[in-house]
């Protein structure tokens, strides 16, 4: 792993158990989730099936998170926003390619609108207010960011920032970019449902399984218990 998520997984599968929790006292972990309204504007899709591609992290929980929100059919880890040479995990994790680690969601506007989708994104996916950041892995390949998938979506993601920007619920302004949409690359099949296949991991428990935590918490209607999973690419 080309990041400190390589740094911080050796320095854990090292420690002895004993001493797990006075070293997780000791680093910067994701802050807690923020309850916030929902968009004032939304997405009124009518077709049987729609697109939203986030980027918020390290995609192992942003997809976790996507996985048990009812409506979501499918939620695959890749990246976006560079070529699609370089869309590998080795040279995306170098900073400079222009990917981000993210996660493309298919779901059922029936159930579930993009502005629902942006809520947990905002609330429970991620922070946004950290640049180029999340928790303990650091560079651009993490950044917070969108890609919208037409006109409409983009509007409705700029005004939610102004929207939740103005209630001061969060402890910075959001940093959140909106970036076109140029591919989405798949990434490695090792990758996804990594949260659901390796749920003891020190990275996930401390990192992910809160986030599974505050979707149930924060969205009891719409979590569900049984993530719906990738599978074989």
């Amino acid at each position: 792993m080309p990041s400190s998520r390589r740094a911080v997984l050796a320095a854990l599968l090292v420690l002895p158990a004993l001493s797990f929790m006075q070293w997780n006292q000791s680093v910067t972990a994701e802050e807690a989730p923020v309850e916030i309204p929902p968009p004032a504007k939304d997405l009124t899709d009518t077709g049987p099936s729609a697109t939203a591609v986030f980027a918020g992290g390290c995609f192992w929980g942003v997809q976790g998170v996507f996985q048990h929100l009812q409506g979501v059919t499918r939620a695959v880890s890749g990246y976006s926003g560079g070529a699609a040479e370089t869309a590998t995990y080795e040279q995306t994790g170098s900073g400079t390619t222009g990917h981000a680690e993210t996660v493309e969601i298919t779901y059922d506007p029936a159930v579930v609108s993009f502005g629902e989708l942006l809520q947990v994104y905002f609330s429970v996916a991620h922070n946004p207010t950290q640049l180029n950041y999340q928790g303990p892995d650091h560079g651009t390949q993490y950044r917070s960011t969108i890609f919208p998938m037409s006109d409409e979506q983009a509007e409705i993601a700029r005004a939610y920032i102004a929207q939740l920007d103005e209630t001061g619920l969060f402890e910075g302004p959001i940093v959140t970019t909106i970036e076109p949409f140029q591919a989405f690359y798949p990434a490695e099949q090792y990758h996804q449902d990594f949260l659901t296949l390796n749920p003891t991991w020190p990275y996930i428990v401390f990192n992910d399984l809160p986030k599974i935590a505050a979707l149930k918490a924060l969205f009891p209607e719409q979590y569900r218990d049984e993530p719906v999973l990738v599978g074989t690419l």
